[in-house]
């Protein structure tokens, strides 16, 4: 019997030449069609439009080492333009379905561990200095072979330590977990709510919307975060207006008088490439490059590995045809998102939204790059989410990459697993994403010596663990 030819879709593209524009981006040849493009479009841009509000609000609660702090409208403006430039670049030069926005974890990188050591355009400099390392690499051919030197275990380790730093900020921003002051005379550094219950309108509002994002993510309802920001804003809009809130902490829920507004570009070339190194010396600033460089690198390789073979893109050999161009944009938005000062631009999961709806080509990030264009311009909505509003997507987008890697450690090989434990730990204990990488590395390289492994460890291992030691010796030595 003969086997039959698959039903073609409704809106799939009819047989024969399809023009300039349908060659270019490969849509019929990818088996797509233009519909399926532009709702692949919307869908990821719904699914990742929270990005515009909540990397605001983790950049601008952070004070730098002279106390300044960046202005939430500034901040929206720059986000939304780096996420619309990096989405269409990647969209015409990559042609793949993988829209780009400010990375959360490497934002809590710059916010909390550049930016109080040094001025913001410093902190931000060495953004840029990140993403021109990462295009070298890729020009050279290094950045698969880097990557590779890291064992999948730890690095999977990296992933769910920055899982559980981002579910942390997201529960001390809202506050429902807050500092217990020193006044205190105890060693318990962290209590629930204010008191050691949860009291107020603002965190009832966490709560619910921790409650209802996780349902609509069970359900596998589309762009299931944005609308428990949207719906919590409006709650809180509504608590704000008839009962009596203190303080709702760093914004405060009120309908603005027009809510579309003239972008503010402020922020956008605040940068300062080598002044950084001045304020915290050389060694450390490379440190800090490198943690920025590490917090983002191994996130967009997978990120773009898994999209690209959830969109049938990848090759029997598991290769993505053009992976370079790709990983190169990759590269240049990290750069770009520090010129604009809304931290290190990546690769977002959340595209998968779009892939799922269809799209195949960059044609898709054509339309998600416009929308978040358009988005420049409602900068007066974005700025009066309150965080008890948006930092249940923390919550949410922690357990999620918790989940997706955690099953992939071997848990039976104590040099891997014991490493990857040690990261996953020391990030959110310490709050520090370097410490849990420094130590994860360093314990990977003493216990394969250990272990009589000592040639299973790349060489570049051994020189970023030796690196990691002296920089914990330093204060020792005296060169802190």
């Amino acid at each position: 019997m003969s086997k039959s030819a698959p039903a073609e879709p409704v809106d799939a593209p009819p047989p024969g030449d399809h023009g300039a524009f349908d060659r270019f981006f490969q849509i019929s040849a990818r088996g797509s069609s233009l519909p399926r493009e532009i709702r692949g479009g919307f869908a990821t841009f719904f699914a990742m439009a929270y990005i515009i509000v909540l990397n605001p609000i983790i950049l601008g609660s952070a004070k730098d080492m002279y106390g300044h702090q960046l202005d939430n409208g500034q901040l929206v403006t720059a986000t939304a333009l780096t996420a619309a430039f990096t989405t269409l670049l990647m969209g015409v030069i990559g042609n793949v379905p993988i829209a780009l926005a400010a990375g959360l974890g490497v934002n809590t990188v710059v916010a909390l561990q550049l930016a109080p050591r040094m001025a913001w355009p410093d902190a931000m400099g060495m953004v840029v200095l990140a993403g021109f390392i990462v295009m070298l690499l890729v020009a050279t051919g290094l950045r698969e072979r880097v990557m590779n030197a890291v064992p999948f275990g730890l690095r999977k380790g990296i992933a769910i330590g920055i899982g559980l730093f981002i579910m942390l900020i997201g529960l001390v921003d809202s506050g429902f977990v807050t500092r217990i002051p020193d006044a205190a005379h105890t060693t318990v550094p962290l209590q629930l709510g204010g008191d050691g219950h949860l009291n107020g309108w603002p965190v009832l509002v966490f709560v619910l919307g921790v409650l209802l994002t996780v349902s609509l993510l069970a359900r596998r309802v589309p762009g299931a975060i944005l609308i428990s920001i949207v719906a919590m804003t409006v709650l809180a809009l509504v608590v704000e207006a008839v009962a009596t809130v203190p303080t709702w902490g760093l914004t405060t829920p009120k309908w603005p008088g027009n809510p579309v507004a003239t972008p503010d570009f402020g922020l956008i070339g605040k940068a300062s490439l080598f002044g950084g190194f001045g304020k915290v010396g050389v060694l450390t600033g490379i440190l800090f490059v490198f943690t920025v460089l590490l917090s983002s690198f191994f996130d967009a390789m997978g990120t773009i590995m898994g999209i690209s073979d959830e969109a049938g893109l990848t090759t029997a050999d598991g290769k993505v045809p053009g992976i370079n161009r790709t990983l190169f944009v990759d590269g240049l938005a990290v750069a770009a998102g520090g010129a604009t000062s809304s931290s290190a631009t990546t690769c977002f999961v959340e595209s998968t939204a779009g892939v799922g709806e269809g799209a195949r080509t960059g044609f898709a990030n054509v339309v998600t790059g416009a929308l978040f264009v358009v988005a420049l311009f409602l900068t007066p909505l974005a700025t009066m989410v309150p965080s008890q509003a948006a930092t249940p997507a923390l919550v949410a987008v922690g357990f999620l990459i918790l989940s997706g890697s955690i099953r992939a450690i071997d848990w039976g090989d104590i040099t891997i697993a014991l490493p990857a434990f040690v990261t996953m730990l020391m990030m959110p204990f310490t709050y520090s994403i370097t410490n849990g990488i420094g130590m994860g590395f360093i314990t990977f390289t003493l216990l394969r010596l250990v272990m009589g492994r000592a040639r299973e460890v790349p060489v570049v291992m051994y020189v970023v663990a030796a690196v990691f030691v002296f920089y914990y010796l330093m204060p020792a030595l005296g060169l802190t």
